[in-house]
């Protein structure tokens, strides 16, 4: 699969069968976000897999737009004011997320509900060995992806509003169930023989441990926007699975990358860790840990349980593909991908 910034970086035209209706934006626009000024163009971002992603031109400034996919969806999926909400909650503690200027959940405007945030320039890396960042300075990038996922889960739910935005407790159980279920009811995306096993071994080997705080559930290097020239993030994108969860389970996602295949998503196995300047899975974790005051125990289950739940969702992408509805270029590759996942879950679960 291919990671290189050319196939997933920037913008394209809007691709057949996810047009918009320029004239109800630009309308909504005027109502709702201060100082917007015609005339508007659309561009299509080409990465994300979820809720397709636009970028709002205007003589100003520009903006960008998400909103539900065309088609019949998932039950539950593509929750954009879910995300509105989280984002607009976390703005609130200072916490590195674009501003979003409104939600529109009138499907009579363009069709879908969709919600308007501000675009935030920067540098998005696509390949967790910062190939464009000198060496000395890579810890530091890797340092500020640290301490912000942890600076995400001292986040305290009900002094921003979110006391609701999920159900405390029981996360590893619940999520495996809604994996599993989610992966078990898609017929057009077929079954796979390590994902029939790890449905029966999951719930069988969960932890005892019920911690709770805000969990963004994407958490990758992919995922971020850092400053045009200095190792800090200034904002975390893609929020449609964010939910109160474990933060281990949250943690331990984001760790994969030390585990997972480069041509896959931003991985790290096989990279000569030393020579990339790059500190290793244990002195990632740990770090995690002091700054979180958090026990590692149960991350070799989480690491599993995350396999498991990524091979799940490029399921669901190869069932969207199936049925016409994916959104991104590289929808066909993820749908590829999934066998690979669903043994490296099996495999990671095996060691447990």
């Amino acid at each position: 699969m291919s990671t290189t910034p050319e196939a997933n970086l920037g913008t394209t035209a809007v691709r057949a069968g996810f047009e918009l209706d320029a004239e109800a934006i630009a309308g909504w626009m005027t109502a709702h976000v201060a100082d917007y000024r015609d005339p508007i163009r659309f561009e299509q971002f080409r990465g994300g897999q979820s809720n397709p992603t636009y970028k709002i031109v205007t003589p100003a400034r520009s903006y960008v737009l998400r909103r539900k996919p065309p088609g019949e969806l998932l039950k539950g999926a593509h929750a954009v004011d879910r995300e509105a909400r989280v984002l607009t909650a976390l703005a609130t503690a200072g916490f590195p997320v674009a501003h979003v200027h409104g939600l529109c959940m009138d499907e009579t405007v363009i069709g879908a509900p969709f919600y308007v945030m501000d675009m935030v320039e920067g540098r998005i890396f696509w390949d967790a060995t910062l190939p464009e960042i000198d060496r000395d300075e890579r810890p530091a990038y890797f340092n500020a992806m640290n301490r912000t996922i942890a600076a995400l889960h001292a986040i305290d739910p009900a002094a921003i509003g979110l006391a609701d935005y999920g159900r405390p407790g029981n996360y590893f159980a619940r999520q495996v169930a809604r994996w599993s279920r989610q992966y078990l009811e898609d017929d057009a995306a077929g079954r796979d023989p390590n994902m029939d096993r790890l449905v029966e071994w999951l719930p069988r080997n969960l932890p005892d441990d019920d911690a709770t705080s805000i969990v963004h559930g994407d958490f990758r290097i992919d995922n971020m926007i850092f400053h045009p020239s200095e190792p800090r993030i200034l904002a975390v994108l893609d929020w449609e699975l964010s939910t109160l969860g474990h933060p281990l389970a949250d943690f331990a996602y984001h760790a994969l990358m030390y585990r997972m295949p480069a041509d896959i998503v931003a991985g790290l196995a096989g990279a000569d860790l030393m020579a990339l300047n790059l500190p290793d899975e244990r002195t990632y974790a740990d770090a995690y840990a002091a700054r979180a005051g958090r026990s590692l125990a149960g991350y070799d289950f989480a690491v599993a349980f995350n396999f498991f739940r990524l091979a799940a969702i490029f399921h669901g992408i190869r069932g969207r593909l199936l049925r016409g509805t994916a959104s991104s270029e590289q929808a066909r590759e993820r749908s590829e991908a999934f066998p690979r996942l669903a043994a490296l879950a099996w495999e990671q679960a095996r060691r447990v």
